[in-house]
């Protein structure tokens, strides 16, 4: 009876320990952040903004330079005109570098809003495919592994060279 119990217990454990390695084997990582930046559609992504974002910077650039101009006209006229003149010129130089400044803050949020139109598609699109990977593999967890993702051990299957073949590239 004794013989017994020790066999129950066995094979008690043996079913404990082999459901908890089947446990174990359904979870995988993937860096996320390699995958994007690996991503075509990220790449023509990042050159569109970065073309905007040019465009933006030269647009701003031509303003600080007008407003430099004025300002080195306006003090080099100052002498000759009136003190109302002079108080009046300084206040429109002062528009200019307001407007200027909103210019910069509307550039930002457009920058910002164009990146979040942009990105998104592009992030759905790899969740997809990492959805798809891990459900044909039978994983049943996925963690990030992207440094200060909070992972601290990747031990388990990387999904990368799936995900990525998924997606055609």
């Amino acid at each position: 009876m004794k013989h017994l119990k020790k066999v129950a217990v066995a094979i008690i454990l043996f079913v404990a320990a082999t459901g908890f390695v089947n446990a174990q084997s359904k979870v995988a990582h993937i860096n996320v952040t390699d995958l994007l930046s690996a991503m075509p559609e990220m790449k023509s992504a990042q050159a569109e903004l970065k073309k905007l974002q040019e465009t933006y910077k030269a647009d701003i650039e031509s303003s600080m330079t007008e407003l430099r101009n004025k300002y080195t006209q306006y003090q080099s006229e100052a002498s000759a005109k009136t003190k109302e003149e002079n108080e009046k010129r300084a206040i429109e130089l002062q528009g200019y570098e307001r407007n200027i400044g909103e210019a910069q803050q509307a550039a930002q949020q457009e920058l910002a809003k164009k990146q979040a139109e942009l990105f998104q598609p592009i992030s759905e699109k790899a969740m997809a495919a990492i959805e798809k990977v891990a459900a044909a593999q039978g994983i049943e967890y996925v963690m990030d592994s992207t440094q200060g993702g909070g992972l601290i051990v990747a031990k388990g299957k990387d999904l990368l060279p799936e995900v990525k073949k998924e997606l055609g590239f």
